[in-house]
């Protein structure tokens, strides 16, 4: 078995079978490979150093994916820790986060000499090496802390077998090889010790805003707890702001994580409680525990969100989020999401959230605003469906009712569905023509949900239309699923950050209730099976008893796309704003945006034909 242990390293191109014989010849003359390296690195190291993004790949913290963005190149420096190497390891992407199907890096040993190449995996997990090798290896070397692998990947490689980088959620996928390898092919993904991990690899290249002198820090951290050993916890804390505390601009906020949890710490967000309530019970526990108080449940403002392999999160110079002072409650709820998937107990945390504050109001306040669908079940998915699509609409007739005559500016976006969401996409349309993309996510997760400042602040103006569209996979799902406050109901909301603040707080749609029982007749008419269509049936009673074939749930596709709808244009009282919003028509939309495509990098002739040998020095063993 080949040692991973030496110096620096050298790595050759091996373009075909013939010059493997000679790789041995290379861990004997580093210092030769070490000048052929500097050579070969020059003009390909990253644009920045060192690299600003961190995450632990695996819950013991043996492998540490730093990387950086290049958006003038359209490339992703990625720089890989492997702490305890053994006979290699996968690193990649895929749709969902499966070790099949996946676009790979591969380090791998023949028991003799080392090798890098980009690989892809088929639905069985075998592994193939590819014909264009987009995963370029710069540097391997041994560090204090590991062997350091450092290689780059262009966004788009208009490469079928490669995943297309884009904005969103990017689900990293890492198997690990415990023993020598006869070649890449013999390597089957089912078989490894796999894992994966979430995160936003393209981050905004935004400037960081200037800071006030008057700045003040608050920590809102979990009290030293015990972090239970099970997979998922989500753990709630309610504390409270200081007697008196008047009103302040929060403009900034960072993660707190305890030294060693890392990998443990999945997510954390700050709610504000309802003012309306003078106050609330102390609580430090899990938020699904039955002695969780009720009263909990109204703590749903949201003041911050960090989700793993965020930073800091800055508000615009010219905005800060409101808080403290009357008509603010002084209660605020933590929750975070522990992720112990190896069940580690008796480890103490006490992670949380920085606030940034300061009492020199900023020129805006800045305002949270809901899009999307009203939290109804006259919105609902077909069981066995592999990419239902529902939409909610904020209609012209609201912005331009609600909105300043100079408009709004979003700078932020937090996309939100439960269990079954799989993409989230919200689009600005004007004039009947779709403009822009607020924030979408073709690669969405439940289980990773942040708030991102968006990469250019995004203009709404009186009687513009924004769209949000979720889709939805239920193969896993024998009854309709509806839409409600249940997990497994569902949602599909976007969370905008934007300033001035407006009355505006509430912007959602959802299918009239009247056209949606004309459905349920017309099922009753083509079916033999009877859908209760009597008063005392709920809209859910009536979807569990739909027999869910092509006709009835084409027809169910076509009522949403085409059935008036009722709005939602609410006021922070929930009062609606004034007006007639019921069996409103559907915002007609004669242009749409077209879907985000791959831009193919010049100079593919370029890129190596094969796998790259790996030279650690350390000979064999």
């Amino acid at each position: 078995m080949a040692r991973w242990g030496g110096q620096a390293h050298a790595a050759m191109q091996v373009p075909g079978p013939s010059l493997r014989e000679a790789a041995s010849m290379y861990g004997t003359a580093v210092a030769v490979f070490l000048v052929i390296l500097v050579a070969a690195l020059q003009g390909s190291t990253p644009p920045e150093s060192p690299f600003p993004y961190h995450i632990p790949l695996d819950p013991e913290g043996t492998l540490e994916l730093s990387w950086n963005v290049s958006y003038v190149q359209e490339v992703v420096h990625f720089q890989l820790l492997v702490r305890e190497l053994k006979a290699g390891i996968l690193f990649g992407m895929s749709d969902r986060g499966e070790l099949e199907n996946a676009d790979l890096a591969v380090l791998w040993t023949d028991g003799d000499s080392a090798y890098f190449g980009d690989a892809w995996s088929d639905q069985k997990g075998q592994i193939h090496l590819d014909s264009q090798q987009d995963y370029q290896l710069l540097r391997a070397q041994r560090t204090p802390e590991g062997l350091s692998l450092l290689f780059k990947r262009p966004f788009g490689t208009c490469d079928p077998k490669d995943y297309f980088i884009e904005d969103g959620t990017v689900h990293l996928v890492y198997g690990i090889l415990e023993e020598p390898v006869r070649s890449l092919e013999a390597i089957n993904a089912s078989g490894l010790q796999t894992g994966l991990q979430r995160v936003q690899l393209l981050k905004p290249n935004i400037s960081v805003p200037a800071l006030p002198a008057d700045l003040q820090t608050m920590e809102i951290r979990a009290p030293d707890i015990l972090v239970p050993g099970q997979e998922t916890t989500y753990w709630c804390y309610i504390t409270e702001l200081p007697e008196g505390f008047s009103r302040h601009h929060i403009v900034m906020y960072e993660p707190i994580v305890t030294t060693g949890n890392e990998a443990l710490v999945h997510h954390m967000e700050v709610f504000q409680c309802a003012a309306e309530f003078e106050s609330f019970p102390a609580f430090s526990g899990p938020c699904d525990s039955k002695m969780k108080p009720e009263r909990l449940n109204y703590c749903r403002h949201v003041l911050a969100a960090w989700a793993l392999g965020a930073k800091a999160f800055y508000y615009p110079e010219e905005a800060g989020l409101a808080f403290g002072g009357p008509g603010s409650s002084r209660f605020l709820r933590l929750e975070v999401h522990y992720h112990n998937p190896l069940m580690i107990t008796g480890r103490r945390d006490s992670s949380g959230i920085r606030l940034y504050y300061t009492a020199t109001l900023r020129r805006f306040d800045a305002g949270i605003m809901e899009l999307g669908l009203v939290y109804t079940p006259v919105m609902a998915i077909p069981p066995q469906e592999p990419a239902f699509i529902l939409t909610g609409y904020c209609t012209d007739k609201c912005t331009q009712l609600a909105l300043p005559p100079s408009g709004i500016h979003i700078f932020a976006s937090q996309l939100h569905t439960h269990l079954t969401g799989r993409k989230v996409v919200t689009v600005l349309a004007r004039g009947g023509r779709e403009r822009e993309v607020v924030n979408r996510d073709d690669h969405y997760s439940p289980h990773f949900q942040e708030i991102r400042m968006l990469k250019k602040v995004v203009s709404v103006l009186p009687g513009d239309v924004l769209i949000t569209s979720c889709t939805y996979n239920t193969e896993d799902r024998k009854l309709a699923t509806v839409g409600g406050f249940g997990i497994l109901e569902e949602m599909c909301v976007n969370y905008l950050h934007y300033y001035p603040q407006t009355q505006l707080e509430l912007c959602k749609s959802a299918v009239d209730p009247g056209f949606l029982q004309k459905y349920f007749h017309l099922v009753n008419r083509f079916n033999s099976e009877e859908v209760c269509t009597c008063p005392q049936a709920t809209v859910p009673e009536q979807f569990a008893s739909v027999p869910w074939n092509s006709f009835n749930r084409q027809v169910l596709r076509a009522l949403y796309g085409f059935a008036p709808i009722s709005m939602h244009c609410n006021k922070s009282s929930a009062v609606r704003f004034q007006g007639e919003w019921n069996l409103q028509p559907l915002p007609e939309i004669t242009s749409k945006l077209e879907e985000p495509a791959p831009h193919c990098p010049p100079g593919r002739g370029q890129s190596p034909v094969g796998p790259t040998v790996v030279s650690l020095g350390g000979g064999k063993g």
